[in-house]
């Protein structure tokens, strides 16, 4: 891996701040609390004690209930009453340190805690890294769907520490280049022949980019979404044996798909998204067992649906919500899709 560290901005006026990748950047934690000027810090870690480098204030540790049957309500309010017993004040701060499902419900408990303290996220997973710790979305899943219930705080700092991708096992560093490989079709080009801290930074630097045009999803932020309509549906149907970044995978190669049957994209194109997420070594195929009723009842519950069913799909001028989509049009478009064994 190499050495090189890169340093990406994230422009939110009075609340830019900047995502340092690299190896050993965690390390940077006591400056940043320096920083902020806290006093105490709360660490939420889905990591061993020692992989959380010391914040440089009192603090306290508290292990995540990683995991996406971890990221509820109930964890939220856990946490939050650890911080209270703890003393934690609005000029504290707290520290996210694991993979997605933790930066979503530890940022959502930084946001609700006496109205917002500061929070900077330590992502240890590779789809932490290039997408869930950047962006300020928080959220935690209801019973009836994913993500239902969250709000938008920004954190202070991201320190993507490249040193904790070694530590993954091979399923879990596929399930990051999900997202990788759907930020080919959303603006950040071709990212095949980068190494991974420039393929995390590519990656970082095109959500930055959106985030700051289109903080709270009015409308360009959609992009982000690229195969997450039928990758969370996935994920749902599936109990989260699936993992995100594959059901992003699957969903982007459906993605194409939908936009070639609506006449949006050539076939080369639906063709270019299956060669890209098979690049990344990630599944292609609907998991067997799964009816194509349940999944788009499951695609309805989307937030993103409005109007209908509603994706995020290629076009002539790039990726662009389309809404109103008829069933008929997605049921053919799911038909098309092979089915793992």
């Amino acid at each position: 891996m190499s050495p090189a560290r890169h340093v990406v901005g994230v422009a939110l006026g009075d609340r830019t701040y900047d995502v340092q990748i690299g190896p050993g950047v965690r390390h940077a934690l006591p400056e940043v609390v320096a920083r902020l000027g806290a006093r105490r810090a709360a660490v939420v870690s889905a990591r061993p004690r020692e992989w959380t480098p010391d914040p440089g204030v009192p603090s306290l540790f508290l292990p995540a209930r990683d995991g996406e049957h971890g990221k509820s309500l109930s964890a939220v309010e856990d946490y939050c009453r650890r911080f209270a017993e703890f003393g934690l004040t609005r000029a504290d701060v707290v520290v996210a340190c694991g993979g997605g499902t933790t930066t979503d419900t530890v940022g959502l408990a930084a946001a609700l805690y006496h109205r917002g303290v500061a929070v900077v996220h330590l992502p240890t997973t590779l789809l932490a890294q290039v997408d869930a710790s950047v962006g300020g979305k928080t959220a935690v899943n209801l019973p009836e769907g994913k993500n239902l219930v969250g709000a938008y705080w920004q954190p202070k700092a991201v320190l993507c520490d490249t040193d904790y991708l070694a530590t993954l096992l091979p399923r879990e560093l596929t399930n990051g280049f999900g997202e990788i490989a759907r930020c080919h079709f959303i603006g950040a080009g071709d990212l095949r022949g980068l190494d991974l801290p420039e393929q995390i930074a590519a990656s970082v630097r095109r959500k930055a980019e959106v985030v700051a045009a289109d903080e709270r999803d009015s409308g360009l932020r959609h992009l982000l979404n690229y195969g997450h309509t039928l990758g969370h549906a996935l994920e749902r149907a599936t109990d989260f044996a699936l993992r995100h970044g594959e059901g992003v995978a699957i969903g982007t190669v459906f993605a194409g798909r939908l936009a070639g049957l609506l006449g949006r994209i050539p076939e080369a194109r639906v063709s270019e998204h299956l060669d890209v997420v098979r690049h990344y070594g990630l599944p292609t195929a609907l998991p067997s067992g799964l009816a194509v009723p349940d999944l788009i009842a499951l695609m309805r519950l989307d937030k993103k649906a409005t109007d209908g069913l509603t994706f995020v799909l290629d076009g002539p001028h790039g990726a662009e919500l389309v809404t109103g989509v008829a069933e008929t049009e997605v049921k053919e478009a799911l038909s098309t899709m092979p089915r793992s064994t």
